[in-house]
């Protein structure tokens, strides 16, 4: 008398089989994306430039290469604090009268001096003269501007701290621009500002 292969162990091990099969491949790695070319950024993972991936739900789709705080249209609103280039000539011209400034407003810090008309005077001993500029900012002659710290925001209004701001123009493309006040001082080389020259603008445009 034939025996026949018993149906329901085969059926069993095959379901077994299975499922074994897919348990196992949930530590998979998955694909490349199509859209990227590349595997997806583990979850909580941030991207080399520190910004937030395209496809993280609720980033914004505006965001700019290299925005500063990845708000939308960085570039674009902060342009007016990018500095013009210098040719290497210029910027060695600046260098050198950095070298004399710089040496006068750090002896001021240290005298805990930083009231714009003391820095003016003694900028102005160096044989530099105040640059005049008409009301639609058209140059006249002088190289040289000293004003009072921007305005900040503080509590429920604006304050102005105490220091001086100052800038010299050495070229038409190179610039000596710095502060000083009672925490710290700077004095340093850079190119022109588009609305505001060699002085260097405040934030919040």
């Amino acid at each position: 008398m034939s025996t026949s292969t018993p149906v329901r162990p085969l059926r069993l091990v095959a379901v077994t089989l299975a499922v074994v099969a897919a348990v196992g491949a949930c530590g998979d790695l998955h694909a490349p994306d199509s859209r990227t070319g590349a595997a997806p950024s583990p979850p909580g993972a941030s991207s080399p430039s520190g910004t937030s991936s395209p496809s993280t739900p609720g980033a914004s789709p505006y965001v700019e290469p290299g925005a500063g705080d990845g708000a939308p249209h960085y570039g674009e609103n902060n342009a007016y604090r990018r500095e013009g280039d210098m040719a290497p000539a210029h910027a060695k011209d600046a260098e050198r009268e950095a070298a004399r400034i710089r040496p006068v407003i750090e002896r001021l810090w240290k005298q805990r001096k930083w009231d714009p008309a003391v820095v003016r005077t003694a900028l102005l001993r160096l044989g530099y003269e105040e640059e005049r500029v008409t009301q639609d900012g058209r140059r006249l002659g002088g190289t040289l501007t000293v004003t009072q710290m921007s305005p900040r925001w503080k509590d429920d209004g604006y304050v102005t701290p105490e220091g001086t701001r100052l800038a010299l123009r050495v070229r038409d493309h190179a610039c000596v621009s710095g502060f000083v006040q009672k925490s710290n001082v700077e004095v340093r080389v850079n190119g022109p500002y588009p609305e505001t020259g060699c002085l260097e603008p405040p934030y919040g445009h």
